[in-house]
């Protein structure tokens, strides 16, 4: 296939599925780039995961800012809970924070050193997003108590909440739904002729979108674009997946990933539903016996837990002739940092973009920007990931053990020698190998620092600075103190008398 000659002004798209990454994208195009037809195709008698959904701060400022979806309509109809970060159960402290603001790489007023430097012993209460999650807490209290729903936060949200909004939003966009099976593919010079379906027949389109999910159907199967592995830094391939009903417990706002024998447990919180989830590498043990710790570790768990394989990588390129890969069938790696919707997103938007800024006629040299910006975003993400197994020296298990003496850095590795050397400093900006980058210094400390993970010439601040630098925890603490919970905030948006600002 000659991939490199010239593709056409795009005036209609057709959207292979029917997921969050079909609906996404083929309502983000419809928003941004109104000229294209677009239609999405979508199979009822596929299924889907249908996990529990945790976002990052990505997805509600796409969805309100970028795209200008009412607030009130999206709480209303997907009804999601709140996330302010990550509790990490995790390395040798009995757990901390990862949050969407900033912790580590910034310094609290008057004091000569960022924040980073004074964390070894105790690195709470160094944002308010910190300060509020340890206290149970979502949200600053305003006046009269209303909750200050404002921020860089994120969300919980059950999937099959989220498809039937994104669903609604899509329509009313003016996306074209179509429900049939996939029986074909005809290739061409440009990449991809025509799709034939089961009762529809043969549908073309000027651009393909590819949102099949692992299948990868017209990127993969149809193109046979070469797929980049990611398992030599990302061992797990497989995950149980779970849950209950609520009860008492706490509705909390974030998500936990605990350290387990051969991987991790996710913990999302829904409002009457808590989603639990074992990712783990079957190198290391047996889906049976997953599945039993798993169960010991959550005895509320009901049912069957279903295990799903995954395979971790990225296809070497995205955008191919005149198809472009999003979300699963682009890329795909553990939900450990919530990445999924939040690439959706980076690539829907760039391509959004680039079909702006060419009048929809990309040609070869926009198409290669926006392969290397994907690949460079699935790349750091690998990246970002090792490093919470490279540095997790929790527990004592092959897997652990595996993890600490073989996960490679790869692009970052340059960034953590240069960590062992001057520490959590600011200067460490000068490492990071593509910038703007996706975590910032800020990501990559979180789970250094987090991790204690040891560097050269530690710094001694002297009594008096020490104890400015407890005082400005102080003020964080007794502010989130006063804040609201989850519940009391979703009591609170759902008056009547409730405006969004």
């Amino acid at each position: 296939m000659e991939s490199d000659q010239a593709v056409g002004r795009s005036e209609s798209a057709i959207v292979l599925g029917g997921g969050s990454a079909g609906l996404l994208a083929a309502l983000t195009l419809r928003r941004l780039v109104p000229e294209i037809d677009v239609t999405l195709v979508h199979s009822s008698e596929i299924g889907v995961i249908g996990v529990g959904e945790g976002t990052t701060a990505v997805f509600p400022d796409h969805l309100f800012t970028t795209l200008g979806i009412d607030p009130a309509e999206f709480y209303r109809e997907a009804e999601p809970t709140w996330k302010q970060g990550i509790k990490f159960v995790w390395g040798p402290r009995d757990w901390f924070f990862y949050d969407f603001e900033e912790q580590y790489d910034w310094r609290f007023d008057g004091l000569p050193k960022p924040n980073g430097y004074y964390a070894e012993e105790d690195c709470t209460d160094l944002s308010s997003a910190c300060a509020l999650m340890s206290r149970g807490k979502a949200f600053a209290s305003g006046p009269l108590g209303k909750p200050l729903v404002k921020g860089n936060y994120a969300f919980h949200i059950e999937n099959h909440k989220l498809v039937e909004c994104l669903t609604r939003l899509a329509r009313e966009a003016g996306v074209k739904f179509v429900d049939d099976t996939l029986q074909g593919v005809e290739r061409d010079a440009h990449g991809v002729k025509e799709v034939r379906f089961e009762k529809s027949g043969a549908l073309s389109a000027d651009l393909y979108i590819d949102a099949s999910g692992f299948r990868a159907e017209l990127i993969g199967k149809a193109l046979e674009e070469p797929f980049n592995d990611y398992s030599g830094a990302l061992f797990c391939d497989r995950a149980v997946i779970g849950g209950w009903e609520r009860e008492d417990e706490t509705l909390l706002a974030y998500t936990t990933a605990e350290t387990m024998d051969h991987g991790w447990c996710w913990q999302i919180e829904h409002e009457n539903f808590i989603n639990r989830g074992y990712v783990f590498s079957s190198r290391f043990v047996d889906d049976d016996e997953a599945v039993e710790e798993f169960r010991s570790k959550n005895p509320k768990v009901g049912g069957d837990p279903r295990v799903v394989r995954f395979r971790s990588g990225r296809h070497q390129r995205n955008w191919v002739g005149n198809v472009v890969a999003i979300g699963n069938a682009s890329g795909f790696v553990e939900p450990l940092e919530a990445t999924a919707i939040a690439q959706i997103i980076y690539e829907v938007r760039w391509l959004a973009e680039t079909l702006q800024l060419t009048d929809r006629m990309p040609d070869d040299r926009m198409r290669e920007f926006f392969n290397q910006k994907v690949a460079s975003a699935w790349d750091e993400i690998r990246d970002f990931l090792a490093y919470h197994y490279k540095f997790n020296t929790r527990l004592e298990t092959p897997f652990w053990k595996a993890c600490r003496e073989d996960v490679g850095l790869g692009d970052y590795q340059g960034l953590y020698d240069a960590y062992r050397e001057i520490g959590p400093s600011q200067l460490l900006v000068e490492s990071l190998p593509t910038r703007p980058n996706i975590y910032g210094i800020e990501g990559f400390l979180a789970m250094l620092v987090g991790m204690k993970v040891p560097y050269a010439n530690r710094y001694e601040p002297e009594a008096e600075e020490r104890a400015a630098w407890e005082s400005a925890r102080g003020r964080l603490g007794r502010a989130a103190s006063a804040g609201v919970t989850v519940s009391q905030a979703l009591n609170a948006i759902r008056k009547p008398t409730w405006k969004w600002s």
